[in-house]
């Protein structure tokens, strides 16, 4: 297992492929317009690692793939991170630009469809790859997403085993649980058709705001999430001011542990 190119999907006003080297990460700036004084500052680092079925004759892109994609809509500003398998990124992201990101919608419209695009979004990948016969009863795919609204909102999806867990004062929250019932967080979970409801097949759609006690979001991949617990990767990498660094760790205790999955990571950061 090794270090290897990969693809970051960077968008500005198009989406576009950048190859990122194996070596360290480098800073890439953002025209940007001025946030408001009230926003919530991000930041945000991401790392991977191959797994043995990504060496050799193989495309780069049957590996993880890691989207980090801004968007400055009137106010608003929307930031959109995923952590993607092979199967379904392409299909994710690509629906979200044409679906929400191009269609200049006004605030009100972006907080009220953001959740529901999401979800959409996922679901017609899966049944994008299960029409081109990707799909079968032992087809796992696995992808998580997480949206930011103006630094006040998260709207977060995932599938399968990838998962996105949110740190609140210390404590790591699963997204993926959907179980909670509180004024701040609905969450939705649908099971795909099938006779099978594998973790493969399942989909968790949810938002909830952003407050003092959110600290970051961890977004990974099975690799991270086989070898470690959500409340020993959140404390792992708490204390660790920078995102960057904080992924890079992330990822190498994975590679200690001996994970023998895709190791996928990103983390947002709300300093």
């Amino acid at each position: 297992m090794g270090l290897r190119d990969l693809h970051l999907k960077l968008k500005a006003f198009r989406l576009r492929r950048l190859l990122i080297g194996a070596g360290p990460s480098k800073k890439r700036q953002y025209g940007i317009a001025k946030k408001q004084s009230w926003m919530t500052p991000i930041s945000h680092g991401y790392h991977v690692v191959e797994d043995q079925s990504c060496r050799g004759d193989l495309d780069v892109s049957d590996c993880d793939s890691v989207v980090v994609q801004r968007e400055q809509l009137d106010e608003i500003e929307l930031w959109f991170f995923g952590v993607f398998d092979a199967q379904v990124g392409d299909s994710v992201a690509r629906f979200m630009q044409s679906h929400f990101f191009d269609r200049k919608l006004k605030p009100s419209q972006i907080r009220r469809k953001s959740k529901d695009t999401l979800k959409k979004a996922y679901l017609g990948a899966r049944a994008k790859a299960r029409d081109a016969g990707k799909a079968d009863e032992k087809w796992r795919a696995g992808s998580a997403s997480v949206m930011v609204i103006n630094g006040e909102k998260l709207v977060i999806a995932n599938m399968g085993e990838y998962r996105a867990v949110v740190c609140r004062d210390g404590v790591a929250h699963q997204i993926s649980s959907g179980r909670q019932h509180t004024a701040k967080r609905h969450w939705s979970r649908k099971l795909f058709s099938g006779t099978k409801h594998s973790k493969g097949s399942e989909l968790a759609v949810g938002a909830e705001k952003i407050d003092s006690d959110t600290e970051f979001v961890l977004i990974a991949s099975t690799g991270i999430w086989e070898v470690m617990k959500n409340q020993e990767a959140v404390s792992l990498i708490r204390h660790i001011g920078d995102a960057q660094e904080a992924a890079e760790c992330l990822a190498k205790e994975a590679l200690t542990r001996m994970s023998r999955s895709n190791i996928s990571c990103v983390v947002v950061r709300f300093d």
